[in-house]
Protein backbone atom coordinates (compact mmCIF):
# COMPACT_ATOMS: atom_id res chain seq x y z
CA UNK A 1 0.00 0.00 0.00
CA UNK A 2 1.58 3.25 -1.12
CA UNK A 3 0.99 6.72 0.29
CA UNK A 4 0.85 10.09 -1.49
CA UNK A 5 4.23 11.87 -1.67
CA UNK A 6 5.18 13.95 1.31
CA UNK A 7 4.59 17.67 0.85
CA UNK A 8 7.47 20.08 1.43
CA UNK A 9 7.34 21.47 4.95
CA UNK A 10 4.60 19.09 6.12
CA UNK A 11 4.90 17.59 9.64
CA UNK A 12 6.33 14.07 9.96
CA UNK A 13 3.78 11.29 9.60
CA UNK A 14 2.75 9.11 12.51
CA UNK A 15 3.45 5.41 11.98
CA UNK A 16 0.62 2.86 12.08
CA UNK A 17 0.84 -0.92 12.47
CA UNK A 18 -2.00 -3.45 12.22
CA UNK A 19 -1.55 -6.84 13.88
CA UNK A 20 -3.43 -10.14 13.68
CA UNK A 21 -3.85 -12.74 16.39
CA UNK A 22 -6.48 -15.53 16.60
CA UNK A 23 -9.32 -14.23 14.42
CA UNK A 24 -11.13 -14.54 11.10
CA UNK A 25 -9.42 -11.45 9.56
CA UNK A 26 -12.83 -9.76 9.29
CA UNK A 27 -11.81 -6.61 11.14
CA UNK A 28 -8.78 -6.08 8.93
CA UNK A 29 -10.89 -6.67 5.83
CA UNK A 30 -13.36 -4.07 7.11
CA UNK A 31 -10.48 -1.60 7.34
CA UNK A 32 -9.46 -2.38 3.77
CA UNK A 33 -13.06 -1.81 2.64
CA UNK A 34 -12.66 1.83 3.71
CA UNK A 35 -10.76 2.54 0.50
CA UNK A 36 -11.39 6.28 0.20
CA UNK A 37 -10.78 6.85 3.89
CA UNK A 38 -7.51 4.94 3.73
CA UNK A 39 -6.29 7.18 0.93
CA UNK A 40 -6.96 10.23 3.09
CA UNK A 41 -5.40 8.51 6.08
CA UNK A 42 -2.26 7.89 4.04
CA UNK A 43 -1.70 11.64 3.90
CA UNK A 44 -1.30 11.78 7.67
CA UNK A 45 -0.09 8.30 8.64
CA UNK A 46 2.67 6.04 7.43
CA UNK A 47 1.15 2.55 7.27
CA UNK A 48 4.29 0.76 8.39
CA UNK A 49 3.02 -2.76 9.07
CA UNK A 50 -0.22 -4.24 7.71
CA UNK A 51 0.34 -7.69 6.23
CA UNK A 52 -3.30 -8.01 5.15
CA UNK A 53 -2.68 -5.06 2.84
CA UNK A 54 0.98 -5.35 1.85
CA UNK A 55 4.05 -7.52 2.41
CA UNK A 56 6.19 -4.37 2.56
CA UNK A 57 6.92 -3.49 6.18
CA UNK A 58 8.86 -0.93 8.16
CA UNK A 59 10.50 -1.80 11.47
CA UNK A 60 9.09 -0.22 14.63
CA UNK A 61 8.65 1.38 17.01
CA UNK A 62 5.17 2.51 15.96
CA UNK A 63 3.08 5.46 17.11
CA UNK A 64 -0.21 3.52 16.93
CA UNK A 65 -0.95 -0.20 16.71
CA UNK A 66 -4.36 -1.69 15.89
CA UNK A 67 -4.74 -5.27 17.12
CA UNK A 68 -7.24 -7.83 15.86
CA UNK A 69 -7.76 -11.22 17.46
CA UNK A 70 -7.50 -12.94 20.84
CA UNK A 71 -4.63 -14.64 22.64
CA UNK A 72 -4.93 -18.43 22.26
CA UNK A 73 -1.39 -19.85 22.11
CA UNK A 74 1.82 -19.48 24.14
CA UNK A 75 3.41 -17.84 21.09
CA UNK A 76 0.56 -15.30 20.96
CA UNK A 77 1.14 -14.47 24.63
CA UNK A 78 4.79 -13.70 23.91
CA UNK A 79 4.16 -11.83 20.67
CA UNK A 80 1.56 -9.44 22.12
CA UNK A 81 4.16 -8.34 24.67
CA UNK A 82 6.56 -7.54 21.82
CA UNK A 83 3.83 -5.62 19.98
CA UNK A 84 3.04 -3.59 23.11
CA UNK A 85 6.69 -2.72 23.70
CA UNK A 86 7.04 -1.44 20.14
CA UNK A 87 3.81 0.65 20.21
CA UNK A 88 3.27 4.05 21.78
CA UNK A 89 -0.51 3.48 21.76
CA UNK A 90 -2.36 0.19 21.30
CA UNK A 91 -6.02 -0.04 20.27
CA UNK A 92 -8.01 -3.26 20.03
CA UNK A 93 -10.55 -3.71 17.21
CA UNK A 94 -13.35 -6.26 17.05
CA UNK A 95 -14.91 -8.78 19.42
CA UNK A 96 -11.96 -11.19 19.49
CA UNK A 97 -9.46 -8.58 20.64
CA UNK A 98 -11.81 -6.91 23.12
CA UNK A 99 -13.66 -9.89 24.67
CA UNK A 100 -11.98 -13.08 23.48
CA UNK A 101 -14.22 -13.80 20.48
CA UNK A 102 -16.26 -16.87 19.61
CA UNK A 103 -13.16 -18.93 20.37
CA UNK A 104 -13.64 -18.01 24.05
CA UNK A 105 -16.16 -20.87 24.15
CA UNK A 106 -13.11 -23.00 24.90
CA UNK A 107 -13.01 -21.28 28.31
CA UNK A 108 -16.03 -23.34 29.36
CA UNK A 109 -14.89 -26.72 28.05
CA UNK A 110 -12.07 -29.26 28.06
CA UNK A 111 -9.64 -28.06 25.38
CA UNK A 112 -7.76 -31.36 25.29
CA UNK A 113 -11.00 -33.18 24.56
CA UNK A 114 -11.81 -30.74 21.76
CA UNK A 115 -8.36 -31.18 20.26
CA UNK A 116 -8.61 -34.98 20.34
CA UNK A 117 -11.88 -34.82 18.41
CA UNK A 118 -10.81 -32.24 15.81
CA UNK A 119 -7.18 -33.12 15.11
CA UNK A 120 -5.69 -36.42 13.98
CA UNK A 121 -2.50 -35.71 15.93
CA UNK A 122 -3.46 -33.39 18.83
CA UNK A 123 -0.04 -33.84 20.43
CA UNK A 124 1.35 -31.45 17.82
CA UNK A 125 -1.11 -28.70 18.73
CA UNK A 126 0.24 -26.03 21.08
CA UNK A 127 -2.61 -24.01 22.54
CA UNK A 128 -3.80 -22.36 25.73
CA UNK A 129 -6.81 -23.54 27.74
CA UNK A 130 -8.42 -20.13 27.30
CA UNK A 131 -9.00 -17.46 24.66
CA UNK A 132 -8.49 -14.08 26.25
CA UNK A 133 -8.77 -10.45 25.10
CA UNK A 134 -5.68 -8.35 24.49
CA UNK A 135 -6.34 -6.32 27.66
CA UNK A 136 -5.75 -9.47 29.75
CA UNK A 137 -2.10 -9.35 28.68
CA UNK A 138 -1.08 -5.75 27.99
CA UNK A 139 -2.24 -2.18 28.56
CA UNK A 140 -4.81 -0.98 25.99
CA UNK A 141 -5.90 2.60 25.28
CA UNK A 142 -8.66 3.60 27.76
CA UNK A 143 -12.09 4.85 26.71
CA UNK A 144 -14.71 7.05 28.46
CA UNK A 145 -17.59 5.45 26.56
CA UNK A 146 -19.08 3.58 29.58
CA UNK A 147 -19.70 6.84 31.50
CA UNK A 148 -20.56 9.14 28.57
CA UNK A 149 -23.99 10.37 27.52
CA UNK A 150 -25.21 8.62 24.35
CA UNK A 151 -26.28 10.39 21.16
CA UNK A 152 -23.16 10.95 19.09
CA UNK A 153 -23.41 7.62 17.27
CA UNK A 154 -20.02 6.53 18.65
CA UNK A 155 -18.20 8.41 15.89
CA UNK A 156 -14.73 8.21 17.43
CA UNK A 157 -14.75 4.43 18.12
CA UNK A 158 -16.04 3.93 14.57
CA UNK A 159 -12.75 5.43 13.37
CA UNK A 160 -10.64 3.41 15.83
CA UNK A 161 -10.22 6.25 18.32
CA UNK A 162 -11.04 6.19 21.99
CA UNK A 163 -14.10 7.96 23.41
CA UNK A 164 -13.17 11.24 25.09
CA UNK A 165 -16.59 12.01 26.50
CA UNK A 166 -17.44 15.00 24.29
CA UNK A 167 -21.20 14.42 24.86
CA UNK A 168 -20.69 14.83 28.59
CA UNK A 169 -21.31 12.42 31.46
CA UNK A 170 -24.37 10.18 31.48
CA UNK A 171 -26.86 10.32 34.35
CA UNK A 172 -25.34 8.74 37.46
CA UNK A 173 -22.11 7.54 35.76
CA UNK A 174 -20.25 4.78 37.59
CA UNK A 175 -16.83 6.42 37.39
CA UNK A 176 -15.33 4.34 40.26
CA UNK A 177 -15.97 1.12 38.32
CA UNK A 178 -14.44 2.60 35.15
CA UNK A 179 -11.46 3.89 37.13
CA UNK A 180 -10.84 0.44 38.56
CA UNK A 181 -10.98 -1.10 35.08
CA UNK A 182 -8.61 1.51 33.66
CA UNK A 183 -6.20 0.82 36.51
CA UNK A 184 -6.31 -2.88 35.61
CA UNK A 185 -5.35 -1.89 32.07
CA UNK A 186 -2.28 -0.11 33.39
CA UNK A 187 -3.47 3.50 33.67
CA UNK A 188 -1.63 5.49 36.32
CA UNK A 189 -3.12 8.26 38.47
CA UNK A 190 -1.94 10.97 36.08
CA UNK A 191 -3.68 9.16 33.20
CA UNK A 192 -6.96 8.98 35.10
CA UNK A 193 -6.78 12.69 35.89
CA UNK A 194 -6.08 13.60 32.28
CA UNK A 195 -8.79 11.42 30.73
CA UNK A 196 -11.56 13.24 32.65
CA UNK A 197 -10.20 16.70 31.93
CA UNK A 198 -11.13 17.24 28.32
CA UNK A 199 -14.37 18.68 26.95
CA UNK A 200 -16.40 18.39 30.16
CA UNK A 201 -13.75 18.78 32.84
CA UNK A 202 -16.11 20.98 34.87
CA UNK A 203 -19.03 18.54 34.95
CA UNK A 204 -19.50 17.42 38.56
CA UNK A 205 -18.98 13.70 38.02
CA UNK A 206 -15.92 14.13 35.79
CA UNK A 207 -14.49 16.85 38.04
CA UNK A 208 -14.91 14.70 41.15
CA UNK A 209 -13.34 11.70 39.41
CA UNK A 210 -10.29 13.68 38.31
CA UNK A 211 -9.85 15.40 41.68
CA UNK A 212 -10.06 12.08 43.52
CA UNK A 213 -7.04 10.80 41.60
CA UNK A 214 -5.18 14.10 41.69
CA UNK A 215 -5.14 13.95 45.51
CA UNK A 216 -3.58 10.46 45.64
Amino acid sequence: MSSPPKQEGSPPKQSLAVWKFASCDGCQLSLLDCEDELLLLGQRLEISYFLEASSATVAGPYDVSLVEGSITTPHDAERIQEVRRSSRALITIGACATTGGIQALRNFADVEEFASIVYASPEYVSTLDTSTPISAHVAVVPCLGPVTHAGCGAICPAYDRGCYGCYGPMEAPNTPALNARMAELGCEEVDLVRVYRTFHAGADSFRQASEAHERR
